[in-house]
Order: structure tokens, then sequence, then C-alpha cells
């Protein structure tokens, strides 16, 4: 009999990383479509450019390193396009290299590659950007060239927005490339979550702790309104869908993200309530990717044969 000694996994399947992160894109392609159409073809520009520096960082920080090319397993695209889908079109090009290049040689590559980051490559990008052009990242634009706040600007008032219900739901408000409609990015999520890419319990708990908070502490005389315009305004839905359930970045235990999701929700408004700026969702997410390990550790389940509490 022969027998090979090699590592694990010993059982493959189907199921590849370039899959994955394709379907990502596909999943984004509804909301940047909603996007170009409302801010116009500079919309798909930026994602453009995004998505080329993001690439193009990997394949430079993998030469000059001398590290196997990871381009195959697509996470430089979908880095640089959820990046760009979180900046206003109106970002300079210059601005937007710069958070590609950060996302993918920082966050990323520096962190010890995909799969090891601590921190959401996209939105770790998006919080260095902000901090460096707050300016350039809240300045939004109308398809017709003219500035316009955001419906969540107008909530710190506070105040209901002036925009409908409807049309935050089908993104026809200013806003970043990618936030405008939670019906494009709710479709995305439905064909990830067919796809079986991502499991619906994080989306859940985050929008679920979003709705009951807003609720109960209203700012408004009308709870109920006050809590809709709250998850269809800003990146509540991108960051439930798209963010807060980044593999490496997120729990692994069922529990653990049932409490990764309450916890994202719980800091989004409280940043929206507290913060400096209208909204929260970068910060919060971040700061829940730091507590993923814990999370997953006192949720693990306890193996059989072993005491509460015991190492194996």
């Amino acid at each position: 009999m022969n027998l090979t000694v090699a590592s694990s996994p010993h059982i493959r399947g189907d199921f590849r990383t370039s899959r994955l992160m394709l379907d990502v894109v596909v999943a984004l392609l509804p909301a940047l479509a909603v996007g170009t159409w409302i801010l116009g073809f500079r919309a798909l520009a930026v994602t453009a450019v995004s998505m080329v520096s993001a690439v193009g960082a990997e394949w430079l920080y993998c030469k000059v390193t001398g590290k196997q090319n990871t381009l195959r397993d697509c996470s430089a695209l979908v880095t640089g396009m959820l990046l760009a889908l979180t900046l206003p079109a109106s970002v300079p090009f210059g601005i937007v290299v710069l958070g590609s290049v950060f996302a993918i040689v920082f966050a990323k590559c520096m962190c010890g590659g995909l799969g090891q980051n601590i921190f959401n490559p996209a939105l770790a990008a998006r919080a260095f950007l902000m901090l460096l052009f707050p300016a350039a990242l809240t300045h939004y634009e109308t398809i017709d060239g003219f500035s316009s706040a955001t419906p969540l600007h107008r909530m710190v008032m506070p105040a209901l927005p002036e925009n409908s219900l409807m049309d935050m739901f089908l993104g026809r408000i200013p806003g970043s490339i990618g936030e405008l409609s939670a019906l494009a990015l709710l479709l995305g999520g439905v064909f990830l979550v067919a796809r079986k890419v991502i499991s619906p319990k994080i989306p859940l708990a985050y929008l679920g702790s979003v709705a009951v908070l807003t609720f109960v502490f209203s700012k408004t005389g009308n709870p109920i309104s006050w809590m809709v315009y709250s998850l269809l305004g800003g990146g509540v839905m991108l960051g439930a869908i798209f963010m807060a359930t980044d593999y490496a970045t997120s729990p692994v235990t069922p529990m653990g993200q049932i409490l990764y999701g309450i916890g994202c929700g719980a800091l989004t408004v409280f940043f929206r309530y507290y913060g400096l700026f209208p909204e929260g969702v970068t910060y919060a997410i971040l700061l829940m990717n730091l507590a993923t390990w814990g999370i997953d550790r006192i949720t693990a389940p306890r193996r059989f044969g072993t005491k509460k509490g015991e190492q194996v």
C-alpha cells in the first residue's frame, strides 16, 4: 500500500476562494449600477480606479517581497470594489489610489495576507482616509453636479429626512456610491445567502439591533419612521451584508456571529447618536473586528469529555 504523507486539508471540494470573491463582486453589481445611475459615470470611474489600484498594489507587494502571487484568489478585486462603494463619487482619484494601496499593503498583506488580517481592509482604508481627508469623504454631489446633504445629516438635527422612504429604498438620494439603494444591497445579500457565501446570522443580528435601539431611543415623535430611516440611511445595509460578514474578521461560531452582529448594531447607533460624524458603521465594525477573537473564545462549543474552561 502506498501512503502519501501531507499536511491538511486532506479532503478537498470544488469550493474555491476565487469563486467566493467573484460571487461577492456579482452581488455588489446592483448597488454599483444604482450608484452609477444616480451619481453618473464618475461613480463607475472611481470604482474602476480603486479595483485596479488594489490589484496593482497586491501584485507589486508580492513582487517586491518575493512572495507567491496571490492575485488568483480575487480578494484584491473585492477589497477595491468595497472601498470604492464607501466613497462619494466626487472623491479625487489620488485619494482613491491611496486608500486602495493602504487597504492591500498595510491592512491585508503586512498582517499576513488573506485570512490573517485583523481588520476588514476596505473599512480600515476608509477610516484611514477619513482621518486624512474628512472634507473629501463627506462631500456628496448629485448627478447634476450640485452638492447635497445626505439623509443622515438631517437626522443629526434631529429630524426625519425630507426624502421619502421609497426614495431611500430605491436609491434616489445623495450619498456614497454603494450605500444609496437598500433594495440593491438586499438583492445582493439574498444572492450571497443563496450561494452559501454568507450566513444570514450576522446581517440579521446587525440590522435587528439597529432596529430595536433606534425604535426604543427614537429622537422624534414617530419611532417607527425613525427606525426605518435609520435602517435605510447611510452604510448600515452595506456594512451589515458585505462588511461585517468578512470571513477573516468575523466570528465562526453561530452564537458568536449573533453577538458580533448585535455589537456592530449597538455601536453603530451609539456612534450615530454621540459621534462627530453622522455615520457610525465604519468604526463600529472595526471595533468589533478587534473583539472577534474573544467572542470566538467564549462561544466555542465544549468538547466532549472536557470540563468547562479546560484547555485541550
